[in-house]
């Protein structure tokens, strides 16, 4: 997909909200197999988003991020600690150099927005409740930043 040379079609009614979820034409798109088959088209050409195929090109809106991390989880992997999140979409990673995490001022947003690496360059939000957990297993450092460590990386998600 990402050596596809489609020529853009136009744009589509497709949005993806905050929260990861996608709409059409401002209607609920509510059956996951086509959220996911939609979103293994989904390809990110500097600040926007299309679904591509070989032969079609759309743009779609995306109001922050295309993804939405639901959950997360302590895990050991090439024996180092890790933190293995998943996506509204059912797409699973582990937090580390290739899928990195920080905070983000975003235009219109009161406070920075967690957001991570989930793939292609392509950024998920933290929702609240995994942002919680990343807190409660963080460590506090003498400067009072707080950080979470997955995959030998260092990760700075806040201050306290």
């Amino acid at each position: 997909m990402h050596s596809w040379n489609t020529p853009l079609s136009g744009d589509i009614d497709i949005n993806i909200d905050r929260e990861g979820i996608w709409r059409h034409e401002e209607d609920l798109i509510k059956r996951q197999s086509l959220i996911a088959f939609f979103s293994s088209l989904l390809r990110r050409d500097g600040d926007d988003y299309f679904l591509i195929t070989p032969e079609e090109k759309w743009r779609i809106s995306v109001d922050i991020a295309p993804f939405f991390i639901v959950s997360a989880e302590l895990v050991y992997h090439a024996e180092q600690g890790a933190v293995r999140m998943t996506t509204r979409t059912g797409e699973s990673f582990l937090v580390g150099r290739n899928n990195p995490l920080w905070l983000e001022k975003i235009s219109g947003e009161p406070n920075p927005i967690p957001l991570v690496t989930v793939r292609d360059n392509m950024p998920g939000i933290i929702s609240r409740p995994v942002y919680y957990d990343l807190i409660s297993w963080a460590t506090i450092t003498s400067d009072a930043s707080v950080t979470i460590q997955s995959l030998g990386q260092v990760f700075d998600i806040g201050t306290f």
